[in-house]
């Protein structure tokens, strides 16, 4: 399970450190593509494989479907990490997340979210407003 929040900021190069307890469940292969909400979502490969095997199962016929597997698939990319635990962002997904410099890297139970820090402040801020109220509406999906 991913969870936790840190702050690192990209270098130069776009290289961003991934905190040490997320690279050791992360392991050696791992897949980063856009997420929900401007961030990006990281998976691990079995994860990754489990969310293919979900698009699998959309109607191409339906143009939400190809548009959501178009956008999962076409940002995707296979990372590892180099030697002192970073990872490059591509510009692309860098761009899709609107990240400049400072990153929040938070752990979402199956998986790793990058946000700009900016927006995970911003973000983070609301969902603090309506936690009870959340909370409250979706009771029924814990039973």
């Amino acid at each position: 399970m991913f969870m936790g929040e840190y702050r690192h900021s990209l270098d130069a190069k776009n290289r961003l450190i991934i905190p040490s307890r997320f690279r050791d469940q992360l392991g050696e292969t791992f897949y980063v593509t856009k997420g929900f909400d401007e961030c990006l979502s990281v998976y691990t490969g079995e994860q990754f494989a489990k969310l293919m095997s979900e698009l699998e199962k959309l109607p191409s016929t339906k143009k939400e479907a190809r548009q959501y597997v178009r956008s999962v698939t076409s940002k995707a990319v296979e990372c590892t990490f180099d030697t002192q635990g970073r990872i490059q962002l591509p510009t692309v997904l860098k761009n899709v997340a609107a990240i400049d410099k400072m990153c929040a890297v938070i752990g979402v139970n199956d998986h790793v979210e990058i946000w700009a820090e900016d927006k995970w402040d911003a973000y983070d801020s609301d969902a603090s407003d309506s936690f009870e109220n959340a909370a409250e509406s979706l009771t029924e999906f814990l039973k």
